[in-house]
């Protein structure tokens, strides 16, 4: 795959990073949004198809882009097709921080050190050229603000930047309301997109309704798993193929809050 084309893991982490702070936005949720939009930019390329709720390879080629062939080999060592929500739910630490640091090694972003109460080391992240920054939002604004129907990688980074919860960072407060609810729109233009992304909330519903119930055990039952109460198929690492696919549901506004400006993407 060249390099004159940035990749969708590329852009939402871009769209991610605060040229204030330089740290990323949502970084919790961000991680299983980069194993998600691997899985989109690996179809777009024609080495993986969806197969109902599960993705199949059908190229083991290598694209040529170091992350996204890491994927594609392990998607390809399965051996037989995997749900994207088992996928997307598997192990995944420090894909955030490879992806800075292939930002940092393809001359987008450059790293800035420094200390915390002059001891703890940090790093933060700026954009190297921020007006690819600015043309990526420009895509997105204008999906969202004319209501023109955005092309399939367009519309799969819109999915994804709503189901990690980028819509209060990109759209913040009342006046963004509207914006934010046109992002969660977008998400049926593109069906790729649209399944990853859904597979985002369900890891993301899954794993708070596991938290309150290891937290809650007095409430006697009466909070439903996640999964009971929006259709979707339990979590599950991505060692686990199996599992019946999850039914219909409303996708609802993210309504994390973003992340302390404290937090800082470290190296390493």
């Amino acid at each position: 795959m060249g390099r004159s084309r940035r990749t969708i893991p590329e852009e939402l982490l871009l769209l991610a990073l605060d040229p204030t702070t330089g740290t990323t936005a949502q970084p919790q949720s961000l991680d299983l949004g980069l194993a998600g939009a691997q899985l989109v930019e690996l179809a777009l390329a024609g080495r993986i198809a969806p197969d109902g709720d599960r993705i199949a390879v059908v190229v083991p080629r290598p694209t040529g882009d170091p992350t996204l062939d890491s994927a594609l080999e392990l998607l390809r060592r399965r051996g037989s097709p995997v749900r994207a929500v088992h996928w997307i739910g598997g192990p995944r630490l420090g894909l955030r921080q490879t992806y800075l640091s292939h930002l940092e090694r393809c001359g987008m972003v450059h790293a800035v050190t420094g200390q915390v109460c002059g001891v703890l080391p940090t790093t933060r992240y700026q954009a190297s050229d921020s007006a690819v920054s600015r043309e990526i939002r420009h895509r997105l604004d204008n999906a969202i603000r004319t209501g023109v129907p955005p092309d399939p990688r367009t519309a799969a980074l819109a999915a994804l930047a709503h189901a990690v919860g980028l819509g209060k960072h990109l759209y913040p407060g009342n006046e963004g309301r509207s914006c934010r609810s046109r992002l969660r729109d977008l998400i049926r233009h593109d069906p790729m997109g649209g399944l990853v992304a859904h597979a985002v909330l369900d890891v993301q519903n899954g794993s708070a309704a596991q938290s309150r119930r290891g937290g809650g055990g007095g409430s006697g039952g009466r909070t439903a798993p996640a999964q009971q109460r929006t259709g979707s198929a339990p979590p599950a690492t991505a060692a686990d193929p199996a599992g019946a696919p999850p039914g219909p549901r409303q996708v609802p506004e993210q309504t994390r809050q973003p992340a302390p400006v404290g937090h800082m993407a470290r190296a390493g």
